[in-house]
């Protein structure tokens, strides 16, 4: 037998990616494949659940043919995004509706039919009453959906996070799991006691039957086939927390943030969470059973990061890729407030009826203010969540960055400016891949010591502390007044409620 490889998945809001590691930690083949969401009216988003899986599958395939014809796939994991909800007939493994992304925001009303306060909901699940987690849009696919309603009544509806839908049929329909880190985004899970909450299936009409078992993130949790092979799957995680672990931030007080098509910070808080009101108390990965090693994290959720970018260049044509947005920014003479709300605000204010705004326009205003108030706008709000967590207690002093948009210098400057952090950009930008693949090795039970490249992309603040409080007034006046006028917009029914 040649040499040994761990076999990564790695499912996210807009690719599907497989890749293989060898032991040393390398990425030595990888395959990629474009993943678009649609969205076919205001507040809805969504795939094609079918062509998501073929996405993933399609990559596997191409990575298990580019391995040597000796090597020996030793293990596999997989990290995906976590709130996208799947159905599917477990006689036939048939999607009987779209996957519902965690952008979709169509159980709003739901919501407020549910017997429970957030204050409670949070108790329970380290979570907030959104629209973002998948039991509100389980109980409304319940009701929507004919097939998959008729597939509960006849006793052949599963229901689960993306990573289960594809385990599932990489195991020929005999493995329907998935970890705490996935099932705790379904708002279904019980945070302290790792497992489905009867009071919150009961309160969103959900069966525990239509939902998978649920298992340690890291062990040897099932056999999955890959280009015909027999292979391990030994580690099961929420790519955030995939993130996490291949950042090497594993130990308290650690943080991390990454810009994708949201932004993420999470802050480790060992084997207790802690709470911080407004933010989630996020679980990070279990390892083998019982709750010794286990982790929690605090976390913080910006709906709308990659999007909002992604919103300029597709809808307005501002840039041609994302990598002219820094240029972009150096370029502008005037700033701009953007509070951009696409898809709703999220930590720590939890609030979807406010519209995505500008401020501050004048005759000298161009693209390029357009542009850096909405680069700006994303580091604002995560600032306003650092500042939470500062005022709990727990000092950063660093944050390690990762994601597509950390290759934006002006946005990681400007986030280091006004959190007043010390900001490290990643050289190695496979975070969640590395993560999974280092969660499956040690599946295995191997012990490997990969880290993370750290480059000299290295961001400090370049403001004094009260220039830093004076632009965070500023953007709490604007953000205050600007929910208050967007509900009152709303009352009216003048604009559109997207």
């Amino acid at each position: 037998m040649g040499e040994k490889f761990i076999i990564v998945l790695d499912q996210g809001s807009s690719s599907s990616r497989a890749l293989a590691f060898s032991l040393d930690g390398a990425v030595r083949f990888k395959a990629q494949r474009k993943l678009e969401a649609s969205y076919p009216a205001p507040g809805r988003a969504e795939y094609d659940a079918e062509k998501l899986y073929a996405s993933l599958a399609d990559s596997l395939a191409e990575v298990m043919q580019k391995l040597p014809p000796d090597a020996e796939a030793a293990a596999a994991g997989i990290a995906a995004q976590r709130s996208t909800v799947v159905f599917w007939d477990k006689h036939t493994g048939a999607p009987l509706a779209p996957a519902l992304s965690w952008q979709d925001g169509r159980a709003l009303d739901l919501l407020g039919k549910v017997p429970f306060s957030n204050t409670r909901i949070h108790d329970l699940t380290g979570l907030y009453k959104t629209p973002y987690y998948s039991a509100s849009k389980i109980a409304w696919a319940l009701e929507n959906y004919p097939d998959v309603k008729a597939a509960a009544a006849g006793k052949r509806l599963l229901i689960a996070p993306v990573a289960s839908y594809v385990v599932w049929r990489l195991s020929g329909g005999k493995a329907f799991i998935t970890d705490p880190s996935q099932a705790q985004r379904t708002l279904l899970f019980n945070l302290r006691r790792l497992k489905w909450e009867p009071k919150l299936l009961a309160a969103f009409g959900v069966s525990g039957e239509l939902l998978p078992e649920i298992k340690p993130s890291v062990g040897r949790l099932c056999q999955v086939e890959a280009g015909g092979r027999r292979v391990p799957l030994t580690a099961m995680l929420g790519d955030q927390q995939a993130a996490m672990l291949g950042l090497g931030l594993e130990t308290p007080n650690s943080a991390a943030l990454n810009y994708g098509t949201g932004a993420f910070m999470l802050v480790n808080t060992g084997r207790k969470p802690l709470k911080v009101r407004g933010l989630l108390n996020s679980f990070g990965w279990q390892e083998g059973k019982g709750k010794k090693k286990i982790c929690y994290f605090t976390e913080s959720t910006v709906n709308s990061a990659g999007t909002a970018l992604e919103w300029l260049r597709q809808k307005f044509g501002l840039f041609e890729d994302i990598s002219d947005v820094d240029g972009m920014c150096r370029k502008s003479k005037n700033r701009l407030h953007c509070l951009p709300a696409i898809g709703g605000l999220g930590a720590p204010y939890w609030d979807f009826t406010t519209f995505t705004t500008f401020a501050g326009f004048s005759p000298h205003s161009d693209k390029y203010d357009v542009v850096r108030g909405v680069t700006e706008g994303i580091a604002y709000m995560v600032a306003d969540a650092f500042d939470l967590v500062k005022k709990k207690g727990i000092k950063i002093e660093e944050l390690k960055v990762s994601g597509g948009l950390s290759k934006i210098d002006w946005l990681l400057q400007f986030q280091a400016d006004i959190t007043g952090a010390r900001l490290v950009a990643l050289e190695e930008s496979e975070a969640t891949a590395m993560g999974a693949a280092l969660a499956a090795a040690r599946g295995l039970g191997l012990a490997p010591q990969w880290t993370a490249k750290v480059s000299r992309r290295v961001f400090t603040p370049a403001i004094g502390e009260e220039e830093r409080q004076n632009l965070l007034k500023g953007w709490r006046i604007f953000v205050k007044d600007i929910r208050r006028t967007s509900r009152d917009l709303r009352k009216l029914s003048i604009l559109p409620h997207a």
